[in-house]
């Protein structure tokens, strides 16, 4: 049951960080493991895949350094989710740290 939070709180914050700038999948890592969560790839991209399939997410490659990296941005819809998201997490907040 706990994994399921964390879960929700991941996809929070990959919508955090792609609505501030593209992302990609390492970085996403590296930085999801800033906030104690330790991701493998196998974990990482069902769900950025998942979040694209719903068109939360959009992703594009780029060329660095000979290699393709894939990079994630939110979309309009991702945008409108996460003001809504921000908004119950507020409230969340306020209730629960009464």
């Amino acid at each position: 049951m706990l994994r399921d939070f964390f879960l929700g709180f991941i996809k929070i914050h990959i919508l955090h960080h792609a609505d501030k700038e593209p992302v990609y999948g390492l970085w996403l890592i590296e930085e999801l493991a800033r906030h104690g969560y330790k991701l493998s790839p196998g974990t990482l991209y069902p769900i950025l895949h998942k979040l694209e399939e719903e068109k939360v997410l959009k992703s594009y490659p780029e060329n660095i350094g000979g290699k393709i990296r894939k990079y994630y941005k939110t979309t309009a819809k991702g945008i409108r989710m996460f003001k809504d998201i921000k908004a119950k997490i507020e409230e969340l907040i306020e209730e629960v740290m009464e």
